[in-house]
């Protein structure tokens, strides 16, 4: 397989791009920063939408849909805003085979346009809170971009709520952080995250607070997986967002936004991967289990069709190969590369004997399982290699992360993985300092590792990092 792949120890970036590559799962669009997402690829964005869209209705949010293009005033009426994305922005100047009397923005993301429709839509307390989520592309003019970790076009989730108080705003967007991303980070994509609070410098533009969510790669750099902001009154303000008050004041709302993005696969390679291709954890993967035909002959199809069948039944997302036409040696390595979780062999000899052979792509283990016991030995074994995955990670990230006195010793630990200091010993000038050297503060943490509400809570932890 080290011919297949470059060696992940060897350069991590080409092991990253060779992986994309052969196991099918993007490739670069025709316009420069824009990728294509094949269908092993799109398939793990779909089980990854199913997965965040419960969550996120769980929360009682619910789905919608708005247009693509945002008058480029919109952006302008929120300065932080408009500041903030300014350098990222396509702007349509033309249609129709004429010039535009307003130029239109390619949405960077909908907090403009969503805000004109929140004022339209909210008149009184009882329409609070409006609670919206929407599946959408966005455009942001990269200039260094990297698939599925920094393109110019990519696919995402972003919510958008207004309430009637801060507090209530507050709630929810923590509500959000925890419930829906960490919780789905964690036990469905096996990633261990560190979420935290972002500084006055990294905060999203025209927020008042961002929260994110760090996962450590397996190069000990950081990713940053999704972030929720609450948004204060200052988008309510620009749009004119406002309600009667049970009291019979008008009163402006407080909004938030929150979104994760099609990132979230980029992670899924760089903290699960290994030399000889994905590892996919059991609960995102399209195919949990797949059923390989070695050999023709001898009742081996209709043994392996059985086996799809009973593995179906018991709910597990199943796949059958039967492409004996094709060198079994070749099929293997590929399925490999795509990291199913589990393989199920089946081929005359083992047959004959009563057995079918049991591949577990976590841990590269192959074991002969009578027939009868298959379906039972592939629960366990899911069960098992998801737990295994995340335990993985989260050795590895904390083997990578060293508690540090001094920013000089947090820019040395950042070489090879994450720095934990006091945020005192940092500060806006450390931040700056570090940021000349390629390193970021990518969260504030408290000292038991909980989320701070503010940046000037005594005694914060600062997590420090090269990050993608």
């Amino acid at each position: 397989m080290a011919r297949v792949l470059t060696p992940r120890a060897e350069d991590f970036p080409r092991w990253y791009q060779d992986l994309i590559a052969k196991a099918q799962l993007a490739d670069n669009g025709p316009v420069r920063g824009t990728m294509v997402i094949r269908p092993a690829g799109y398939a793990i964005w779909e089980r990854m939408q199913a997965e965040m869209d419960a969550r996120i209705k769980a929360t009682g949010a619910e789905n919608a849909y708005f247009p693509l293009f945002i008058p480029e005033s919109y952006l302008k009426r929120e300065a932080q805003h408009v500041e903030g994305f300014s350098p990222e922005l396509a702007v349509v100047t033309h249609g129709g085979g004429k010039e535009l009397a307003e130029p239109v923005v390619v949405r960077p993301t909908s907090e403009t346009v969503i805000g004109e429709f929140m004022a339209k839509w909210v008149d009184s307390y009882r329409d609070l809170p409006l609670l919206l989520n929407q599946w959408a592309n966005v455009v942001r003019w990269e200039l260094r971009p990297r698939i599925f970790l920094r393109t110019s076009e990519f696919l995402w989730q972003e919510g958008h709520t207004a309430h009637a108080d801060e507090a209530d705003a507050r709630a929810y967007a923590r509500r959000i952080l925890h419930e829906a991303y960490e919780d789905f980070m964690v036990n469905v994509l096996g990633i261990p995250v560190v979420v935290g609070r972002k500084t006055a410098r990294e905060r999203f533009a025209g927020a008042t607070s961002t929260y994110t969510l760090e996962g450590m790669m397996g190069d000990g750099k950081a990713l940053q997986l999704g972030t929720s902001h609450e948004l204060g009154q200052n988008f309510a303000k620009a749009f004119d967002i406002t309600y009667s008050s049970a009291d019979r004041t008008v009163e402006h709302a407080w909004t938030t936004s929150w979104g994760t993005t099609t990132r979230m696969i980029g992670g899924l390679i760089m903290v699960h991967g290994d030399d000889d291709g994905l590892r996919q954890p059991p609960r995102i993967a399209p195919i949990q289990a797949y059923v390989m035909i070695v050999k023709a002959g001898d009742g081996v199809g209709e043994a392996a069709a059985k086996l799809r069948d009973a593995l179906r039944d018991a709910g597990v997302r199943v796949a059958l190969d039967d492409r004996v036409d094709t060198p079994f040696g070749r099929r293997a390595v590929d399925a490999e590369l795509k990291g199913y979780p589990v393989r199920i062999e089946v081929g005359p000899r083992d047959l004959a004997a009563g057995n079918a052979v049991v591949v577990r792509r976590t841990d590269g283990s192959k074991t002969p399982v009578p027939v009868a016991e298959v379906v039972s030995t592939v629960l366990a074994a899911l069960d098992a290699d998801q737990k295994a995955l995340h335990d993985t990670a989260l050795a590895f990230r904390e083997s990578r992360t060293v508690d540090v006195r001094t920013l000089d010793e947090a820019l040395e630990a950042s070489a090879t993985g994450w720095a934990r200091l006091p945020w005192a010993a940092v500060g806006a000038e450390g931040e700056n300092r570090a940021n000349g050297q390629g390193v970021t503060v990518r969260c504030l943490v408290r000292p038991d590792g909980s989320v701070p509400d503010s940046e000037d809570e005594p005694d914060l932890v600062a997590i420090l990092a090269r990050a993608y």
